[in-house]
């Protein structure tokens, strides 16, 4: 499949500031920086996986993506038109466009409605009424995601976990959009569930060309999905690049920290090479000065006072935002690190 060269998505130091607390006469007491910056692309056809730490940002920045949030600052730009500024007639039709895929199946779908009901909703929302009948467009969506369409009626709580994210799959289809924002569809799942889950959107993503965005922490799962990386940490890109530069030659010193911490079913396997992480992650609403990972970082110690302090003072811009991204490269991985673990049923 031949794939176009212009970016699909393209997310320009995208920003969402929080107000938390109150101080004196009613003014904020402080402000949470939850994404801070980012800026990635996402061509057609393809998937950008986002990963990172819980807290990272990561579900607030796929939140902004569909304008279920109000960027701070920033820009995200669908086909070069900037979503923060569509108007309400012109932002239902980019719902047509971009659909989101929640973390929760369960909570996700509303008990007292049945599947078929929640797979129309979009298409009635949009005021679409499929030439071949809603009924017959429902269950066509529920044969393409590997429910059985007779169980049109049934509601969520007769089926499992798997089933009910396969409704949700459904559901986000049933637009045909361009972009699915996946925001760990699969952490609430049985492994062997995951697969299936995984496989299914990767047969989608072969008949349509849709192009997904993948958020996850689970790095074995986002290596087997992903083209292109994007590691978050405090609500900021550590690192980004093609599959094979994050995973195969990591630059980051955070990158290389949770790689290393992924298991390996070798029992036998040396943990020589494990990178753990001093500290704990510093409070969203006091970040470091600098470098926000420096608090935590493993060749931070080892630096110069010349070279510390230019962490201090100076923010790490770029594809990998490190000053000193040669020292890093010192920090070795254990062979778990390589995340060969076996997840899918085919690649």
């Amino acid at each position: 499949m031949s794939l176009s060269t212009a970016p699909l998505l393209d997310v320009q130091d995208l920003g969402k500031h929080f107000s938390v607390g109150r101080g004196i006469l009613g003014r904020s007491a402080s402000v949470v920086k939850a994404v801070d910056g980012v800026s990635f692309t996402l061509r057609r056809g393809q998937t950008l996986g986002l990963v990172g730490e819980s807290g990272c940002g990561k579900s607030t920045t796929g939140r902004l993506l569909m304008r279920l949030l109000e960027p701070t600052a920033g820009r995200i730009l669908l086909d070069g038109v900037d979503v923060a500024s569509l108007k309400r007639r012109e932002l239902s039709a980019f719902r047509r466009r971009v659909q989101m895929v929640f973390q929760n199946p369960s909570s996700s779908l509303n008990p007292r409605q049945s599947v078929g009901a929640a797979i129309a909703a979009p298409l009635l929302a949009q005021g679409i009424s499929p030439k071949e009948g809603m009924k017959r467009r429902v269950g066509s969506l529920m044969d393409r995601v590997g429910l059985r369409p007779e169980h049109y009626n049934r509601f969520p709580h007769e089926f499992s976990g798997g089933q009910k994210q396969r409704v949700g799959i459904a559901r986000a289809l049933a637009l045909e959009p361009e972009v699915v924002i996946c925001d760990e569809p699969v952490s609430a799942l049985d492994v062997s569930v995951q697969a299936q889950v995984i496989n299914l959107l990767q047969d989608i993503q072969a008949d349509t060309g849709i192009s997904y965005v993948f958020i996850a922490h689970d790095l074995s799962v986002v290596k087997h999905f992903a083209d292109s990386i994007a590691v978050m940490y405090l609500g900021k890109v550590m690192e980004q690049g093609t599959r094979d530069e994050v995973f195969g030659a990591p630059q980051h010193p955070y990158t290389k920290a949770l790689l290393s911490s992924v298991p390996t079913p070798d029992p036998t396997a040396s943990r020589a090479g494990r990178i753990r992480l001093s500290g704990d992650l510093p409070k969203p609403t006091d970040p470091p000065s600098g470098c926000v990972f420096r608090t935590r970082c493993p060749i931070f110690a080892a630096l110069s006072d010349g070279e510390r302090q230019r962490c201090i003072d100076v923010i790490p811009t770029g594809r990998v935002a490190c000053h000193h991204p040669a020292k890093a490269a010192g920090l070795g991985l254990p062979p778990a690190a390589r995340t060969e673990r076996t997840l899918l049923a085919h690649p």
